[in-house]
């Protein structure tokens, strides 16, 4: 694949399609390229088909789909032990382990060149949104191409029962510098979302409700004199209050301590 590389330019990575709508509605539209990472599911061939039928259908500008093949890695980690890795966090299966680990590498070499030149670079946050070990993954491998590219990394701020333990263990440490509160775009979000439910590739909650506002975080280069903050004090959107149905309904904010 020949990438020229785009000086200023702003990039959506993330792990799957439809992530791109579901995390950062509010830049997709914006954005002058979208990277998906992850392509077949791992033993799910009639997901793989149709994940590659909705992909064709969506008329995203500047779409580079990798298609690295999922290690199956997404929730095999022991959250209430959860140990980041490298690589994003320890898998507890040896086979998902060495596949998730490799592909690890694989992102690095192909994320490098669709990177070069770009100024912000908006991505998965460090505990991976609902807790998916390849949400964490991504993350981690732009994060690591931050240094040697030189762009700000920025995430938005939901989170999941699952994925709350290292959000709280997260939340010391100094991290962000600057955080926007933008509108999530229905339009584009729903959209996009009847091309991957028209295409059996929609992979979140049928009734999934976008909230009124998220939060997006700026994280800058680590030679930054930017002041960075830690999440203590800081409202996650919990993604099980995302929903218009069924009930019992739960609270959209959990605050970190």
């Amino acid at each position: 694949m020949t990438v020229t590389p785009a000086q200023g330019c702003m990039s959506v990575v993330v792990a799957h399609p439809d992530d791109e709508i579901l995390w950062l509605s509010s830049v997709v539209a914006s954005a002058d390229r979208i990277v998906f990472c992850f392509g077949d599911p791992f033993g799910k061939p009639l997901m793989s088909a149709a994940r590659r039928r909705a992909v064709a259908a969506l008329p995203l500008t500047g779409l580079v789909d990798l298609k690295l093949p999922e290690s199956g890695a997404g929730f095999l980690v022991d959250w209430a032990r959860v140990r980041p890795t490298c690589a994003g966090v320890e898998i507890v299966e040896a086979g998902a382990r060495a596949r998730y680990e490799g592909n690890y590498a694989k992102l690095i070499r192909a994320l490098r060149p669709l990177l070069i030149g770009c100024r912000d670079v908006y991505t998965h946050n460090p505990w991976g949104e609902y807790g998916h070990a390849e949400h964490i993954q991504v993350y981690r491998a732009v994060v690591a191409l931050q240094a040697e590219l030189g762009y700000v990394v920025w995430f938005s701020n939901y989170v999941g029962s699952a994925s709350w333990p290292l959000a709280q263990r997260l939340s010391a440490t100094p991290c962000w510098t600057r955080r926007r509160k933008v509108r999530p775009d229905l339009a584009t979000a729903r959209g996009l979302m009847r091309i991957y439910r028209r295409h059996d590739a929609w992979t979140w909650k049928r009734f999934h409700r976008w909230p009124a506002h998220e939060t997006l975080y700026a994280q800058p280069p680590g030679e930054s004199p930017e002041l960075r903050r830690p999440f203590s004090g800081e409202g996650l959107l919990d993604v099980a209050g995302l929903r218009w149905w069924p009930p019992p309904w739960r609270a959209t904010r959990r605050s970190l301590g």
